[in-house]
C-alpha cells in the first residue's frame, strides 16, 4: 500500500474502531457483544496455536533443561552420597548384628561349660611361626591371655593360644595337621584322640577297637592335665564315618568339627577352667523327631451294609 494521506486517515479509523472494540468488550465482561465472535475465532484458530505450543515447548523445555542442569546435577550428586551413605550403615547394622548373635553364643557355651571366658575377635590369618592353620586375635597377655589356653566360640572347640603378644595372640586351629587333643564320646565315654586334616574331617583314633560308635554320635574334649591346654567338655564335632575295624586294638572315626574353621570372628579364649567336668552338658540338645500320626480305616459292618440294601427299592 502506498504511504498517501488516505491511507492514514484509513489506519487512524482502523485504530480507533479496535480501541472502541475493546473498550466494549472490556465494560461488557461475559455478557460482551463480542463474546460469540471471540468464541468462533478461538474454536478457527485454537488448534493452531495448540499445534505451534506443541512445536514450541520442547525446545522452551530443553532450554529450561539446560538452564537448571547444574541443579540437577548437583541434587543426583547427592542423592547418590546419600544412598552410598544408607548402604554403608545398613553393612555396618548387619555386621554389628552377627556380631552380636556370634557373641550372645560365646556366652550362652561358657555359661553350659561354667568357664570364664575373654572375648576377642579374630583380625589376622596366619602367623610368622609357619603353621598352615592359626588365626590372630586381639587380646594378649595385657588381658590375661596365656600360652595353652583353650580357645572356642559358640559352636565349639577354635583350638588353643600359640604365642602371647602383649595385644594380640596367635591360634593353632583344631583343624591343623600339627593339633591334636584328646576326645570323650556322648554317653559312651569311649576315649579317643583327634587330630585336624585341614579341609577335610578330623581323624579320630578310638582307644577301643570294639567300641560302638556309629555316624551322629558327638565328642567332646577330655581335658588335659591342670587344663592346660584343653579343659573338658568342649564340643568337638559329629561322626560322619566309621572304619569297620579289622581286629585292631584301636577304631578309626572321621567327624566333622561343629566350628567353621574360615568363618571365624568372634571367639574366647578360657582363662578359667571350670570346678568340675561339665560333661555333656554343653553340647546342644538333639532336636526331637515329630510324633508320626498313623490313621487306621474302621471297616463298615456287614449287618448295617445289609440293612442298608435291602432299604432301597
Amino acid at each position: 500500500m502506498r504511504d498517501t494521506r488516505e491511507s492514514r486517515l484509513l489506519l487512524v479509523l482502523l485504530v480507533a474502531i479496535a480501541f472502541a472494540l475493546i473498550t466494549v468488550d472490556i465494560r461488557g465482561g461475559e455478557s460482551s457483544p463480542l463474546d460469540g465472535a471471540r468464541s468462533a475465532a478461538a474454536a478457527v484458530f485454537g488448534p493452531v496455536e495448540n499445534g505451534v505450543a506443541s512445536a514450541v515447548n520442547p525446545v522452551g523445555n530443553a532450554i529450561a533443561a539446560v538452564r537448571d542442569s547444574g541443579g540437577r546435577s548437583s541434587q543426583i550428586s547427592e542423592l547418590e552420597r546419600e544412598n552410598a551413605q544408607l548402604k554403608q550403615q545398613l553393612g555396618s547394622k548387619d555386621a554389628t548384628r552377627a556380631r552380636a548373635n556370634e557373641l550372645d553364643k560365646l556366652l550362652k557355651t561358657a555359661a553350659s561349660g561354667q568357664y570364664r571366658v575373654k572375648g576377642a575377635q579374630v583380625i589376622a590369618i596366619g602367623a610368622a611361626q609357619g603353621f598352615s592353620w592359626t588365626v590372630t586375635i586381639d587380646a594378649g597377655s595385657g588381658d590375661g591371655i596365656q600360652r595353652d589356653m583353650t580357645v572356642i566360640n559358640g559352636d565349639g572347640l577354635v583350638g588353643r593360644v600359640t604365642t602371647v603378644g602383649p595385644s594380640t595372640s596367635t591360634v593353632l586351629l583344631a583343624c591343623d595337621p600339627d593339633f591334636t587333643v584328646g576326645t570323650r564320646l556322648e554317653k559312651t565315654s569311649e576315649l579317643g584322640f583327634a587330630t585336624g586334616q585341614g579341609n577335610r574331617a578330623m581323624r579320630v583314633q578310638l582307644l577301643n577297637g570294639k567300641a560302638d560308635v556309629k555316624n551322629g554320635d558327638r565328642l567332646v574334649t577330655f581335658g588335659s592335665q591342670a587344663d592346660k591346654p584343653f579343659v573338658p567338655g568342649v564340643p568337638v564335632g559329629k561322626v560322619i564315618k566309621v572304619t569297620p575295624s579289622s581286629g585292631d586294638l584301636t577304631k578309626t572315626i572321621e567327624v566333622q568339627p561343629f566350628v567353621g574353621y574360615t568363618q571365624l570372628d568372634i571367639v574366647g579364649v578360657i582363662v578359667q577352667a571350670p570346678r568340675k567336668d561339665p560333661r555333656d552338658s554343653v553340647l546342644p540338645a538333639k532336636p526331637t523327631p515329630a510324633p508320626t500320626v498313623t490313621v487306621t480305616a474302621t471297616p463298615s459292618s456287614t449287618p448295617s451294609a445289609s440293612s442298608s440294601a435291602t432299604g432301597v427299592n
